[in-house]
């Protein structure tokens, strides 16, 4: 069968240093092609190239046997190539329909036709979003669910999904292959970037796997296995240290209690919502999409604030807090690593210097109202060190990252607050295999050090393989505790759906 989309010989330099090298791809018309690797494999740079992101180097890229060279993605698109981003690419300040007619607007619009057309387009996918919604106020999960939506109208012959399921629930996930299978029977070719490799051997059928921007393998799905595409993507087995079965039997000595919760409340999102922490510890939470998980993070870090009346109580180390702003909770040692990374979790256009200085001036570690670039500097060195932050030096843009590399600057940036209490929401999503090792690794460090670590995670063998004690929201509280000798999927499960 002739390809779709042929690349050859395509490099990408950034700053003179390759991010691919050399890669021949093939796309054929009407198939589901994983391509795989670890952050920073160059999965994201080739794919923005096929998309008119951005362009290549040297080498070519033929589309239906013509060579083409895109300088935008509307011209990119224009030849029916979309791409759907990891990081979203909606309007915040539009509503869902909006977005999704974006560019599309006539001179004349009936406002009530186009949002009974995205409200009926919405459903017709089996994803359920308010048309009339304003997207800043929608989740990671619902903004998603937009950008999939937006791709799937503009009929576009090769749709590229950049982490498209990280956000989604089990449910969610299952219409939106079922989206794809449709997709495929009407002949639209679809490119999949995944780190969760289970779904790859699920969807795909052909795979591709990149290793430090060079082309490792590319076959067929059938002749994959889980164990071999780890292998690909970084030349050994994980077998033995990811999601480890013998976690469980390993339970950490509970250190003394440090947060107490008693019937926190805010609006209709987390319900008389108690528990408790423990330093030494890791104290998984687990919860489906809109179980208050996020949100009674974000208050225990004073990101929101809690009811007024009636929003019961927080003690840190037996004394009753409440505070108004994140920086009264950095002040006592509570830190959130969030799950919106871009959104919330660095500045993009600074350096990975600037963002690590950043935190250590917010929570008074620096050298007050003066910067000293001798302290950025040794911080940068210091963190880019102990957390393996690939890049070419601490100067470099945290958006010309990978998402690994990015969640690693999230994360110093928390540590270098001197926390005693760290919140990680969603820690490894859309974080390849390798850099999941390396962020366990880490979490299970800081517990042996004896900090208070929480762990919110809908990815249920990470609560499995790193949790001393889980816990599952369900409806805005904490419904059930097991131990790692009681859990198993089944039952952790069970509470958070009944």
């Amino acid at each position: 069968m002739e390809p779709l989309i042929s690349m050859r010989s395509v490099t990408k330099e950034y700053r003179g240093v390759p991010a691919i090298k050399n890669i021949d791809f093939d796309l054929r018309p009407g198939e589901i092609h994983a391509v795989l690797g670890e952050n920073g494999a160059g999965k994201s740079t080739l794919t923005k190239i096929m998309a008119g992101v951005t362009q290549s180097s040297s080498g070519k890229m033929l589309l239906d046997g013509k060579e083409a060279l895109f300088a935008t993605p509307a011209q990119a698109l224009a030849n029916g190539i979309a791409m759907v981003f990891q990081e979203t690419s909606l309007v915040p300040s539009m509503s869902v329909a909006q977005n999704l007619f974006l560019g599309e607007e006539k001179l004349f619009n009936r406002l009530r036709g186009i949002y009974i057309a995205a409200q009926q387009f919405m459903e017709s996918l089996n994803f359920h979003v308010d048309p009339w919604a304003n997207v800043a106020t929608l989740g990671a999960a619902k903004k998603q669910m937009v950008e999939i939506a937006r791709a799937v109208r503009q009929n576009a012959r090769v749709i590229i999904f950049d982490e498209p399921t990280a956000s989604l629930t089990p449910e969610e996930k299952r219409h939106f292959f079922s989206l794809l299978r449709n997709l495929k029977q009407r002949g639209v070719s679809i490119i999949f970037i995944s780190h969760a490799l289970e779904e790859a051997l699920l969807i795909a059928d052909r795979i591709t796997v990149l290793r430090d921007g060079e082309l490792v393998v590319t076959d067929d799905a059938s002749n994959f296995d889980r164990d071999k595409i780890i292998r690909s993507m970084v030349g050994r087995s994980l077998s033995g240290e990811l999601y480890k079965k013998d976690a469980r039997d390993r339970t950490r000595k509970r250190g003394k209690k440090v947060l107490s919760v008693q019937n926190l409340s805010m609006s209709r999102v987390v319900k008389n919502n108690s528990f408790t922490i423990y330093g030494g510890q890791v104290t998984g939470i687990f919860g489906l999409i809109g179980s208050g998980r996020t949100e009674t993070a974000k208050i225990l870090a004073g990101i929101v604030k809690r009811d007024f009346f009636y929003g019961g109580e927080v003690r840190l180390n037996g004394k009753s807090v409440r505070y108004r702003v994140p920086r009264q909770a950095v002040k006592d040692g509570i830190v959130y690593v969030t799950e919106d990374r871009k959104i919330e979790g660095f500045f993009e256009t600074m350096s990975i210097a600037e963002n690590i200085y950043q935190a250590a001036q917010a929570a008074d570690v620096g050298s007050g109202t003066f910067v000293s670039m001798t302290q950025m500097r040794e911080l940068a060195d210091h963190w880019t060190k102990a957390l393996n932050i690939r890049a070419i030096n601490s100067n470099a843009r945290v958006i010309e990252l990978s998402g690994g590399n990015q969640q690693k600057v999230v994360i110093a940036k928390a540590l270098v607050q001197k926390p005693s209490v760290i919140i990680f929401d969603e820690p490894t999503r859309g974080v390849d295999v390798g850099a999941i090792s390396e962020i366990h690794q880490l979490v299970n460090k800081l517990a042996d050090e004896g900090f208070a670590i929480i762990v919110i995670s809908s990815y249920l063998p990470e609560i499995l393989s790193i949790s001393d004690r889980i816990l599952v929201s369900q409806a805005g509280r904490i419904v059930e505790e097991f131990s790692p000798q009681e859990a198993t999927e089944e039952r952790i499960m069970y509470a958070a759906v009944h």
